[in-house]
């Protein structure tokens, strides 16, 4: 009975790990990793054809986004979630494919040019279209007999609509150990969704720590806090630009503006419209706004039981083609514009941000966790001008991180779900959370009385033995470029060298095919530059 670390070990992203079990081979999530420090994507650790199972504990890209390539490269077996996380992923997996077409496409295109050969996708839609025929929705608290040996059981996470924690009951030469496999541990009285469930007996925990470091904000009423961002910025004749997740965050970010307009706590602009400009948003929404008995708050059910839909109001506007997205920039009226990525990787953020980064009466409101590497962690971290296709955009709106809408569990909401095991598990995980963080709540836990440890990509555990096979590799080896972060909390000056280090390697990237005498100048420059810093 063994337990292999496949991805998001002392990283955030790419969720993948993999439970052995006699012969069978169960996969706990496949997800993409995203942000600039990544490793190949298309190299599965492992034969895709040899798995059996993939329990898919929600629907983000991160723990879902390589199931089509998992099904490309020959996977035929069952894809297990809940009802919600399969409708979800029906529409993701399609989504995420359809960017892999076009990147690649704009690769190829740009490569042409350099006499490259053409970019194959990571995946296609047809590939995402194949997947869907092996999903296989279960309810929550349902046992189920997922083979000889294996039982598991979903249960919900609080994190996204469907999300779970799996518990698995595996058994060979005739021992059994309960694993718990956490997901993304939700953060507490998020809209629609109901709060995580605390389970309370496990010999092995894996667990996320994504805010293992840090609490979000306490404010009493951040509803009123958001409303006076929007208030503000819109009497300025500036735009409100929110980066947001398509699902998930947009919905809830929904509800909230439901309930600002309820309470006219926009008195200056009470009628203020919205933009939801994502097609993907735009489906999820529907989902959202179906039959949600099962998974929605207690507040929400009952919203939805006297007919009142709990994310729609006045001057709600969903946005489809190209051609109405750019109109949102050229008609002068202030508004507030939901478009994803979360990560502003991709997508119709990206051009929302050209048109209002530069523009100091406008607001950008951040929403959710930014990986290192990513554009909106850039941003966060404080840079002055970013690049956006082709051109130097100059950053004046005014950024903001409303941490408390996270859908993550805090550094005290992650203590609150451990520290409801009696007796504590045999051995506690650590994963989903950059290196620092993680390695510093792993530190934590022991000081707690846990056994916990932080693998790193491609360890292998071998639970009945309850020994280390392989220490696998560190998060530095895969990503060398990654700057450490050690001892105290870097300074906000410090922030923006590492953004200007981010930068710096767009740059580099840009000038690829360049011509030999420029790009010899350019590396002479470099080179002087870090002779004369170099300490």
């Amino acid at each position: 009975m063994k337990l292999n670390f496949y991805g998001a070990d002392k990283e955030v992203t790419g969720s993948c790990h993999c439970l052995t079990v006699g012969d069978k081979t169960i996969l706990i999530d496949c997800g993409l990793q995203q942000g600039a420090d990544v490793t190949d994507n298309a190299k599965l650790p492992f034969a895709a054809n040899k798995v059996d199972y993939v329990l898919v504990t929600h629907a983000h890209i991160d723990h879902s986004g390589r199931l089509p390539l998992l099904v490309k490269q020959g996977f035929q077996g069952k894809i297990c979630a809940t009802g919600k996380t399969c409708e979800l992923l029906s529409i993701m997996l399609r989504d995420s494919a359809h960017i892999q077409e076009m990147d690649a496409e704009y690769e190829s295109r740009k490569g042409k040019r350099a006499g490259k050969a053409p970019v194959e996708p990571l995946y296609t839609v047809k590939d995402a279209e194949d997947t869907l025929k092996y999903l296989t929705p279960y309810s929550y608290d349902e046992m189920i007999d997922l083979c000889e040996g294996v039982k598991i059981r979903f249960v919900d996470a609080g994190h996204l609509l469907g999300s779970s924690s799996i518990e698995v009951w595996a058994t060979e030469n005739n021992i059994t150990k309960k694993i718990v496999f956490s997901g993304d541990i939700g953060n507490i009285n998020i809209p629609i969704i109901k709060n995580p469930t605390y389970i309370t007996e496990a010999d092995y925990v894996i667990m996320e720590s994504t805010y293992g470091d840090r609490e979000h904000e306490h404010i009493d009423d951040y509803t009123k806090a958001f409303a006076d961002i929007i208030d503000n910025t819109l009497s300025n004749h500036g735009n409100v630009v929110i980066p947001s997740f398509a699902v998930g965050r947009t919905q809830e970010l929904l509800y909230a503006i439901r309930e600002i307009k309820e309470r006219h706590l926009t008195p200056k602009n009470p009628n203020f419209p919205v933009y939801v400009d994502s097609p993907l948003a735009t489906e999820a929404t529907k989902i959202y706004s179906g039959d949600l008995h099962g998974y929605a708050d207690e507040e929400t059910a009952k919203l939805i039981d006297q007919g009142f839909e709990p994310i729609s109001f006045p001057n709600l506007n969903m946005t489809e083609s190209v051609e109405e997205s750019k109109a949102l920039n050229t008609d002068g009226v202030p508004k507030v514009i939901l478009s994803s990525s979360g990560m502003c990787e991709a997508g119709r953020i990206r051009h929302h941000l050209k048109h209002n980064l530069w523009r100091p009466e406008c607001s950008i409101i951040f929403v959710g966790f930014q990986a290192n590497g990513t554009l909106g962690r850039i941003l966060l971290d404080g840079i002055d001008s970013v690049k956006l296709f082709g051109e130097q955009i100059a950053v004046k709106a005014h950024i903001f991180n409303f941490r408390m809408l996270s859908g993550h569990a805090d550094h005290t909401g992650l203590l609150r779900w451990i520290k409801a095991y009696q007796p504590t598990p045999k051995k506690v995980f650590v994963v989903h959370g950059e290196q620092k963080c993680c390695e510093g709540f792993t530190e934590e836990l022991k000081h707690y009385g846990f056994d916990a440890y932080a693998p790193n990509f491609n360890a292998c555990y071998d639970l009945l033995s309850d020994r280390i096979l392989d220490y696998g590799m560190e998060a530095q080896v895969l990503h060398p470029k990654k700057v450490a972060l050690s001892g105290k909390q870097p300074s906000p000056i410090y922030a923006r060298l590492v953004a200007a280090q981010h930068r710096l390697e767009d740059v580099i990237r840009h000038n690829e095919g360049g011509a030999n005498k420029d790009l010899t100048r350019f590396t002479n420059e470099l080179i002087k530059l870090c002779e004369k810093w170099d300490r």
